[in-house]
């Protein structure tokens, strides 16, 4: 411990709230853009996000019918996602997947989400449910984090926040990419929607096979093993394409697991709302990967750089929203997916895409590169200020 540092509970920094939903049987609750109601999906899943704007808004009325939260109050995802951060920049509300911390005056907003970030090991460890992760109000409320003085938390918090501007720029270049991967699909192929090419349209049952994966717990991840995709991955990490696994499990336990082959598409069946729900990245490895239970693997003879890209379009969101089921937590089924429709250009022109979108990962590479060595230098700083 620092001179001049304590450990403080979370209870003991500020007030912990959490977040509720206004019925959304009453369309009154809810408005254009009025205050930000915001969910687990509005957080980063990497880093510390300053909300502004989020997907839905409510009312003054919807408002006084969840619970205020002010301006710097520190959001924390506890269902599902664990361990997302965001800070108000204006008076909103949440949803009960959220609890909130409304600082005390003599504490620092951003140096509680800084700690909070430093110590997400600790929520994923207390999240207590084998599925779908839960930390609970009480839990939440006795996590301890080191204090120091306020002028030695705003040193802290501009130190952090000069190499996480850095990280941002660069994030921004990767999300330039993404643009124009997704610009590169509606020049090729148009929009699904419309489909004013007239592609061939087929069911996802009648191009392939979908299978659900077995289970896979974070219990069960070993430093060297099997190679394995964890369904949380679909929703953090992994992005429409991977030819890397990031987790392995024992030998041993073959047996009991699904496999995905090269060029098939695994999917999340799981997810906090439709939008999340069949996230999906195709599998490049040169070798199979195991696939967990809340995700489902699609064999097929398309191109699965195609078929990912796909996912993300319009067309594909309003075919999923029929058939994903749920509101805290939101699931579609494995027969579910094979209703799902989708238009399928000529294999050539769908390997001409992949080709294309090789070249745009080949850059971002590089850029990703970049913000990994910025990633551990400021994981450096932020274990010598919060071990």
């Amino acid at each position: 411990m620092k001179q001049g540092w304590e450990y403080k509970r979370l209870r003991e920094i500020g007030h912990i709230v959490t977040g509720s939903t206004p019925s959304t049987k009453d369309e009154t609750n809810y408005s254009p853009r009025e205050y930000c109601f915001v969910k687990p999906s509005d957080l980063p899943s990497q880093g510390i996000a300053l909300i502004e704007e989020t997907e839905y808004y409510v009312s003054s009325k919807g408002l006084s019918k969840s619970r205020v939260l002010p301006t710097g109050s520190v959001l924390v995802s506890c269902i599902g996602s664990i361990g997302k951060i965001g800070i108000l920049t204006k008076e909103a509300c949440s949803n009960q997947q959220i609890n909130a911390i409304i600082p005390k005056n003599d504490i620092d907003s951003k140096f509680i989400a800084y700690s909070i970030y430093a110590y997400r090991f600790l929520l994923e460890s207390i999240a207590n449910a084998p599925v779908v992760p839960i930390i609970n109000k009480t839990d939440f409320s006795k996590i301890q984090i080191p204090l120091p003085p306020k002028f030695t938390q705003l040193s802290i918090v501009s130190e952090l926040d000069k190499i996480n501007e850095l990280i941002r720029l660069k994030q921004e270049q990767l999300k330039d990419y993404d643009n124009l991967a997704q610009s590169i699909f509606y020049e090729m192929f148009g929009d699904p929607v419309e489909n004013e090419k007239g592609w061939e349209v087929k069911k996802i049952g009648e191009i392939g096979s979908v299978e659900r994966g077995a289970g896979i717990s974070k219990k069960d991840f070993v430093e060297d093993g099997l190679p394995c995709i964890h369904y949380g991955q679909l929703h953090t990490i992994l992005g429409a394409r991977t030819k890397k696994h990031y987790t392995s499990i024992p030998h041993d336990l073959l047996p009991k697991y699904k496999v995905a082959h090269t060029g098939d598409l695994v999917m999340a069946i799981t997810s906090e709302d439709v939008e999340g729900s069949c996230k999906s990245t195709a599998w490049l490895g040169n070798y199979d990967v195991i696939v967990g239970s809340d995700a489902a693997i699609l064999h097929h003879e398309q191109d699965g750089t195609f078929l990912s890209y796909y996912t993300m379009t319009k067309a594909f969101y309003n075919e999923k929203a029929k058939y994903a089921k749920g509101f805290k937590v939101t699931h579609i089924s494995t027969k579910e997916i094979e209703k799902i429709s989708v238009f399928l250009p000529p294999l050539p022109l769908q390997h001409l895409f992949a080709q294309r979108i090789e070249q745009i990962e080949r850059q971002k590479s590089a850029v990703q590169k970049s913000i990994t060595d910025l990633e551990t230098i400021l994981a450096s700083r932020m274990q010598y200020w919060f071990e």
